[in-house]
């Protein structure tokens, strides 16, 4: 969620502090800071708002030497502020740290160190372990570092800085994740890759538990245990382009654009040469080792547990197996019923929801076998799953996740598909008939962004609605509680989404003259039913737009506007149906003057519980 990086060489390090933090603003954060040492002391300079107002605060006066860090921060402990705000220093201003993550023993530590005469500064957690540093520093930077880590619990990414030592950095992480860049004579340490990608493609991903001593010239890595660890060069693929809006006016747009690749991409080298089978050379699954599961589990966050909410339509659907769909937050707080015979399925874009991992690693505990559906390669969640099936969408910039999501679909659409003829629920042509449907989505999505204009129309007539409601049935429900999710993240309008048989049990209520319903209509097995609840809501003077598949003529009787996307069968067409979902979330935004990339008070990656 907050972002780090870290610099030791022989250039300015503030360069690169500033313009490492730039490439994570799409994080969410709240304040920024830097710490240089100038060759006498650690200079710290932070403040509450954006980085610009941290540029405009030293433009005059820019921090001098060659190793410091830096950080974006998100508020969990006291409020958005500039002594809140990181770095945080010691009484003495030797030891300087940033973090991401929960310090969950700060308090007894804080009030331990406040009784030893320490002297407090914030309200943060943060603090604590600057500190702590000082009170248990022995002359020996390292092993110092490691006592700290000895009495903190919680989840962290920390570096460390020390006046004592100004030719090296000391990092660590659990639970949060942390790589250090490779370069000549320089070396980078950074939350997430975009940071470093513009200075190195080398890196190493720091696992949970790992701490590495960064200077200029060499990386040393030890264990819990001060055991020294080999690190694998990591090289990374993706170009900083891919990190960039692309000649579009902001990241959601191009990454609303790039599914027809992202999708593409997730498909590749899983579709069998003949064409007709999908193929998972990541999961080699048999029948025996499928049959022992009497339950599958699929948890999640936000997006990524809507597009699981599908995932159980399409396994249950295509493989028969019973699926529960829980929010990640909750689940491991309700004594789940999980065991080895519990297959536990995670989703999470970035591979370090802290909720999700948390329920991934008890549910370990407990027995369950587990599978990861991610985005980022090497992140916490990929690591510990016992196996990984990764999306390929690309980095996603933007907060609200699109890009994410349609691949996520995409990935459970042949998840399911592979697992049915494993188990042999449905027969080979019919799952050759599937792969046929699903080889189309790509250019079927393509289609449905060719003519945006009706959707900027909508937007610009409804976008200063206050309330709007989505309805559905079946799979345009899950649909529905994605579609309202983007227009509450990005637009700040009140948007629900219902099953559409349930309004008359109470939310007929809201419905008033003039108020905006977005009604989704693709799903031929209760589509006359939809039909049904769409005229109550237009009897109570809702103005509707309908989301229809190509050549349904009959919806266009019902509603006041009518979007279709391409026609494919009821179990792809929620690939299709997000879209004008997204474009009607986006384009609202921007008719209200947010800040689309960025929302306020969300992050991309929720690193905290």
């Amino acid at each position: 969620m907050c972002g780090i990086v870290g610099y030791v060489g022989d250039r300015q390090a503030a360069e690169f502090l500033l313009e490492g933090l730039s490439k994570l603003e799409y994080r969410g954060y709240d304040s920024a800071g830097i710490a240089v040492y100038n060759g006498e002391n650690i200079r710290v300079e932070k403040c509450v708002g954006r980085l610009a107002a941290l540029r405009e605060k030293i433009k005059d006066d820019v921090p001098q030497g060659t190793i410091g860090i830096g950080h974006t921060r998100w508020a969990t402990h006291g409020r958005p502020s500039d002594v809140n705000a990181h770095p945080h220093t010691d009484c003495s201003g030797d030891f300087v740290v940033v973090h991401n993550g929960i310090i969950e023993n700060y308090l007894a530590l804080k009030e331990a160190l406040i009784e030893k005469g320490h002297v407090f500064k914030s309200e943060t957690d943060t603090e604590v372990v600057a500190h702590l540093l000082e009170e248990v520093y022995n002359g020996d930077f390292e092993e110092s570092v490691r006592e700290v880590l000895r009495r903190i619990e919680g989840s962290y990414s920390l570096v460390f800085m020390c006046r004592q030592h100004p030719d090296r950095l000391i990092c660590t992480k659990q639970d949060n994740p942390l790589v250090i860049g490779l370069g000549d004579g320089e070396n980078f340490i950074a939350s997430d890759i975009p940071a470093i990608i513009n200075r190195t493609r080398r890196t190493y991903i720091l696992n949970d538990g790992e701490m590495a001593v960064v200077k200029k010239d060499a990386i040393e890595i030890t264990n819990r245990k001060g055991e020294l660890v080999t690190k694998k060069v990591f090289e990374v693929n993706w170009n900083a382009e891919a990190a960039e809006k692309g000649g579009f006016e902001h990241f959601m747009l191009k990454e609303i654009h790039e599914q027809p690749k992202a999708v593409r991409d997730t498909m590749s080298q899983r579709i069998a040469k003949d064409g007709k089978r999908i193929v998972m050379s990541e999961l080699k699954w048999n029948a025996d080792f499928l049959n022992n599961f009497n339950k599958v589990y699929i948890v999640a966050c936000g997006t990524a547990y809507h597009a699981g909410l599908v995932g159980k339509f399409y396994i249950e659907k295509l493989a028969r197996i019973p699926v529960e769909v829980d929010v990640a937050s909750e689940f491991r707080y309700r004594d789940p019923i999980v065991d080895e015979n519990t297959l536990l399925i995670v989703v999470s874009q970035s591979g370090e929801t802290s909720d999700t991992l948390a329920a991934l690693k008890e549910s370990k505990r407990r027995g369950a076998q587990t599978l990861a559906l991610t985005n980022v390669v090497g992140s916490s969640i990929a690591r510990e799953a016992d196996q990984v099936l990764y999306t390929w969408a690309g980095p996603e910039i933007a907060v609200a996740s699109t890009k994410a999501y349609t691949t996520q679909l995409i990935l459970f659409f042949m998840l399911a598909l592979y697992m049915a003829e494993i188990k042999g629920t449905l027969p080979d042509d019919e799952i050759a008939h599937f792969v046929s449907m699903l080889q189309q989505v790509p250019a079927q999505i393509s289609e449905t962004l060719s003519d945006v204009e009706p959707i900027k129309t909508f937007a610009k007539q409804y976008g200063f609605n206050e309330d709007v409601f989505y309805i559905g049935r079946s799979l345009d429900y899950d649909v529905a509680l994605e579609g309202a999710l983007k227009l509450k993240e990005i637009s700040y309008i009140h948007a629900e989404a219902y099953a559409a048989g349930e309004l008359k049990h109470g939310t007929l209520a809201l419905i008033v003259e003039g108020v905006p319903v977005i009604a989704l209509a693709t799903q031929k097995s209760v589509y006359e039913k939809t039909l049904s609840n769409i005229k109550e809501v237009k009897a109570r003077d809702a103005v509707v737009i309908g989301i229809a598949a190509a050549g349904d003529e009959e919806l266009e009787k019902y509603v006041d506007h009518v979007i279709h996307v391409p026609e494919t069968d009821e179990l792809l067409i929620p690939i299709l149906t997000v879209v004008p979902l997204q474009l009607l979330a986006y384009y609202a935004a921007i008719t209200r003057g947010c800040d689309v990339d960025k929302p306020r008070n969300l992050a991309k990656s929720v690193t905290v519980e």
